[in-house]
């Protein structure tokens, strides 16, 4: 049905919802979102719209309502099963309902359904959620608003429809955005940073303690937004205990307070700067299609596979001699480059870097239950503590089923995991990290991979903790109930969450201790945290609610693969937060007339990142395989991928109007082979370093360090070996240029000083004074770590 009133969809049809207003307040290190849809329907027949979209996989969705004119409805949690009968049922008898639901194969998806909305009329749903702030290295909290929501791969032979996503690309989304944040903390906020243009940030008192903040005019809803909020002497251990619902029974989790730990645990510094010499390390890699697109801001001529490649290179030299590593990469299929995990040395290095160089995207979809499946059938290798690094920028159907598999192996191994570029599933991420005891990066907006990654290896290095337990120490006739899983990883400077519901407390003020005890090396130790029990004012209910969403991800676990699911829905219904075996049901059944007349759907588009460069998503459906051979798929995958490469460079992406029918009509146009970019100088000399450690003094060095063979050769001290002096060189190189980024390549210049101290020379510091006179430096001796 055409109509020439309102904005229209790709397919020309009316689309219903015409603003989304967002409002988030942060307290300290936790997030209350509340968004309201608007709608309006403008045809001239009663209406369904189905609005699939994104949330951050671990929020507590928590209040659902409807205002229908000068009504307001709030709608109530009920076993899923039976808020779908209730909602047909209204439809049919010509009532209007709404409902919301979660995907039942991925947290981080939510279906809403506004049902039988007459012609003419408006209407407001209002969703609220709660979700904590994740930790980034620089100590930022990190908050995202998902905007995209990326095709989910269907594995091949996996069971069950996934949910009907109408996607378009960003030009076209039919409806506005507006974002307002309001943060307050008990210490000074510093700075609120975003990947979109933000409005200067407004304090709301003196001690700066409270700020508002929002995004500026003209924002096109066309990526992720991301915050980063930054405090003043940040992190600080604390517990915030709060007080139970009045209208709930006592003994209940809604009844009773709940406190929230965060701890902050600090290692010896004489045991945080060694770093593990042994390890087995499997690198996990996407090759799907979508990875041969751009990167989101940043070096804007750069692929995400592209991006991989370099950092996998700069992983794999940076990891120590005597451990074994090898590299697996999926798609529809999967490749590994050894049979099995090899020792680390110059030739197993030289012979992986090769194959590195020439990974392509171009496996197809995104099936990464299949390697994971074969990597854990691997026996691990003595004194070789599994270490795995999934790097992904692909959504899956089987998300849950994923996960689940990393839990059963956690005892086996670390899991590390990378969302690379926008849409990436924040649930199969941060599940992949969680489950498996390892930690989360994305990266996204103008971020570089390099670094996250590299500090996750450091991570990875450090020596894991073991025999971790939590204790407490209450006033009599307080007990406890921990609703956080045990805890597995414990890593510096990062917070750990404990969530607990406390049973007999009464209105005396009282103090509380935990201990977190664990072993570091054979070591025993301890941290510990008092704090007063008395409960916080006007907290909303937040901590409950994320304490009910922690233990209800932990129980659908346990009953994914079991026969019910009664604890799950009995506890969603009871502190009226989400799940996948429940759904918020509202209906409308006021006084008036029955809507009649036949009922038309819309689906709501959602912006799709993979359709931003205007073309199909046919790269993660791959089915061309029996059609045609695979050489002839590839060239024209090939041409595809250049074809919308050049439609990026020659037009900016908030100026487009292109369908991707109308991209393809342009496919015969002449396209010039593309040019490689120069590649960047710090990875050029990470290049030529060894396994060992060292660098050999010949004519690529010299060129990375901006000098000539001549100049390099001919003001090396007589006595010293080559290789010492290249070494030493490269040091005073990345130490005199390239401090910014010390965090990528800290880990590979330790092993040139570690192989440095094994040769003994007894010129060095003979060569740093050289090697500063040559490339113009003033880098001490004892600041290369000689």
């Amino acid at each position: 049905m055409s109509n020439s009133c309102g904005l229209l969809t790709i397919q020309k049809e009316p689309v219903p919802l015409k603003s989304i207003e967002v409002e988030l307040e942060v307290r300290d290190h936790v997030a209350t979102v509340v968004s309201t849809l608007n709608y309006e329907n403008k045809e001239d027949k009663p209406l369904e719209a189905v609005f699939v979209f994104p949330l951050p996989g671990d929020a507590a969705v928590c209040h659902f309502s409807a205002q229908i004119g000068q009504t307001q409805i709030i709608a109530v949690v009920k076993e899923k099963q039976q808020a779908h009968e209730e909602y047909d049922d209204a439809l049919s008898s010509g009532q209007q309902a709404f409902l919301l639901e979660e995907s039942e194969q991925s947290p981080d998806i939510f279906t809403l359904n506004v049902g039988s909305l007459p012609p003419g009329e408006s209407a407001s749903i209002r969703l609220e959620y709660v979700t904590e702030l994740a930790v980034q290295a620089d100590d930022g909290l990190r908050f995202c608003l998902p905007a995209v929501l990326n095709p989910r791969y269907q594995p091949q032979g996996s069971e069950g429809a996934s949910v009907q996503v109408t996607s378009v690309p960003a030009s076209l989304v039919p409806y506005s955005l507006s974002f307002s944040v309001r943060v307050s903390s008990p210490r000074p906020v510093s700075k609120v940073e975003s990947s979109s243009s933000l409005e200067p940030l407004q304090y709301v008192n003196t001690e700066q303690t409270q700020a508002t903040v929002k995004l500026a005019a003209g924002h096109k809803f066309d990526r992720d937004v991301e915050l980063l909020i930054y405090y003043k002497d940040a992190h600080q251990p604390t517990a915030v205990v709060e007080a139970g619902q009045a209208s709930a029974e006592p003994g209940s989790l809604m009844g009773d307070p709940v406190v929230m730990l965060s701890l902050y645990p600090e290692f010896p510094q004489s045991v945080m700067s060694s770093l593990a010499s042994c390890g087995e390390f499997v690198l996990l890699l996407d090759r799907s299609g979508s990875m041969d697109f751009l990167m989101s801001g940043g070096k804007q001529t750069e692929t995400r596979i592209a991006s991989a490649r370099d950092t996998l290179m700069l992983l794999l030299k940076s990891l120590p001699m005597g451990c074994y590593f090898n590299i697996y990469s999926f798609g529809s299929s999967f490749q590994h480059i050894f049979p099995k995990s090899v020792e680390y040395s110059e030739k197993s290095l030289e012979e992986a870097l090769k194959i590195v160089e020439a990974i392509q995207a171009d496996l197809g979809g995104t099936e990464i239950l299949e390697p994971l499946k074969h990597i854990y059938s691997q026996p691990c290798i003595p004194n070789q503590p599994r270490q795995l690094f999934v790097f992904t920028d692909g959504e899956v159907c089987n998300t849950k089923e994923v996960i689940n598999l990393v839990k059963k192996n956690s005892g086996s191994h670390r899991c590390f995991s990378f969302g690379i570029g926008e849409g990436a599933s924040s649930a199969l991420i941060n599940g992949l990290a969680k489950e498996g005891g390892g930690h989360a990066q994305f990266i996204t907006g103008s971020d570089k991979m390099q670094p996250k990654v590299m500090q996750s290896l450091r991570f990875a290095l450090h020596p894991a903790m073991e025999d971790i337990s939590v204790t407490w120490d209450l006033p009599k006739g307080v007990s406890v109930t921990v609703l956080s899983p045990p805890i597995t990883a414990i890593f510096q400077g990062q917070r750990t969450l404990i969530y607990a519901q406390l049973t007999g407390l009464s209105s005396e003020v009282a103090e509380g201790c935990v201990t977190m005890q664990y072993s570091l090396e054979g070591h025993p130790s301890q941290n510990q945290l008092h704090f007063t029990l008395k409960p916080a004012e006007d907290t909303g209910l937040t901590i409950h609610r994320l304490g009910a969403r922690t233990l209800i991800c932990s129980l659908e676990m346990e009953e994914r693969y079991g026969e019910g699911n009664e604890k799950v829905v009995e506890l969603s219904v009871h502190s009226g937060v989400s799940s996948s075996y429940t759904a918020f049901i509202v209906v409308n059944k006021g006084n008036g007339e029955p809507i009649r007349g036949p009922l038309l759907c819309r689906h709501i588009p959602t912006l799709d990142i993979f359709l931003k460069s205007g073309l199909m998503s046919f790269y993660e459906e791959d089915p061309w395989s029996s059609i045609i051979g695979k050489s002839v798929k590839k060239k024209v995958k090939s041409v595809f991928s250049r074809i919308g490469k050049y439609f990026k460079s020659v037009s900016p992406q908030s100026d487009r109007k292109q369908t991707s029918a109308e991209t393809f009509a342009c496919s015969d146009a002449v396209i010039e082979p593309e040019q490689p970019p120069p590649r960047d100088p710090l990875l050029q000399l990470v290049s030529l370093q060894k396994a060992s450690g060292c660098w050999l003094l010949d004519p690529a060095l010299a060129a990375a360090v901006g000098k000539t063979s001549d100049e390099v050769e001919n003001t090396k001290p007589p006595s010293v070996n080559q290789e010492v002096w290249a070494t030493i060189l490269a040091l005073i190189w990345l130490h005199g240029f390239k401090m910014d980024a010390k965090q990528e390549w800290e880990l590979l210049a330790m092993k040139a000083v570690s192989w440095l101290r094994a040769q003994s020379a007894a010129c060095e510091a003979e060569c740093v004074e050289a090697g500063n006179t040559l490339l113009g430096c003033e880098v001490q001796r004892n600041v290369l770590g000689l």
